[in-house]
């Protein structure tokens, strides 16, 4: 068996309606489960009190929207070099989630920095690059709705996706790029030294791991929309010839 078989729509629909189920209930349970274990039985920050409770929103919001960019660059790759739709389709499906996770990215962001330093907001390098990331999304959806050939717009935007991904990059280290700024360094890390401390960091991996199956149900669900619109669109189109 071959992963390009599932480039067939046919064989994607059978594959993503039999996992579909699973994915979204493991994504509810582990969601409700980390969040319930982070914002009730974890105490309170020394320094931060009950506000840095946020991360366990905050920090799996913005970890879906910086790496929901990247999977649309691996898609986008793929439409380029070997012309599958589903993956075109895809990398499409996964642009209003990223733009969703990045408007909590930035919300929570916003909450959580206010009563820390003092502002909303900050020209700070990694909150400008993920504001930028956002404003690639936009322009990405944009992109796609005012291209009416299906495949010109697939091309047009994969190339938008591979300059974009600049900025995911840049949202991602940007504190290590620049040793500036009022952002921290990454809350997750394989450095027990610079990771959060335990009795934060075990919800909030469990919130993670729920976000990023949320995340895979709704491109398999979003997915699945668009090989049926495309579908039913070119049934429309061969009553009309």
């Amino acid at each position: 068996m071959s992963f390009w078989e599932y480039a067939n729509p046919v064989k994607f629909l059978k594959l993503s309606g039999t996992v579909l189920p699973y994915f979204s209930v493991f994504a509810a349970l582990m969601i409700i489960s980390g969040l319930c274990w982070g914002f009730f039985f974890t105490p309170d920050d020394y320094k931060q009190g009950a506000t840095v409770k946020i991360l366990y929103v905050h920090v799996p919001a913005a970890f879906v929207a910086i790496n929901a960019w990247f999977m649309m660059l691996i898609a986008s790759i793929i439409w380029l070099v070997r012309r599958h739709h589903v993956s075109a389709l895809a990398a499409k499906a996964a642009a209003p989630i990223g733009v969703a996770m990045t408007i909590i990215g930035l919300v929570t962001g916003a909450l959580w920095g206010q009563p820390m330093w003092g502002t909303w907001w900050e020209w700070d390098p990694k909150l400008t690059s993920f504001l930028i990331l956002f404003l690639f999304y936009i322009g990405y959806i944009a992109l796609w709705s005012a291209v009416e050939d299906p495949d010109s717009a697939a091309d047009l935007t994969s190339i938008l996706c591979i300059v974009g991904s600049v900025f995911a990059v840049l949202s991602r280290y940007a504190t290590v790029f620049w040793n500036q700024g009022l952002h921290q360094d990454a809350s997750l890390s394989v450095d027990k030294e610079e990771h959060v401390a335990d009795v934060f960091y075990y919800p909030l991996l469990v919130v993670m791991a729920g976000f990023v199956l949320l995340f895979i149900a709704l491109v398999l669900l979003n997915t699945r929309s668009e090989i049926m619109t495309r579908r039913a669109s070119a049934l429309v189109a061969r009553r009309k010839v």
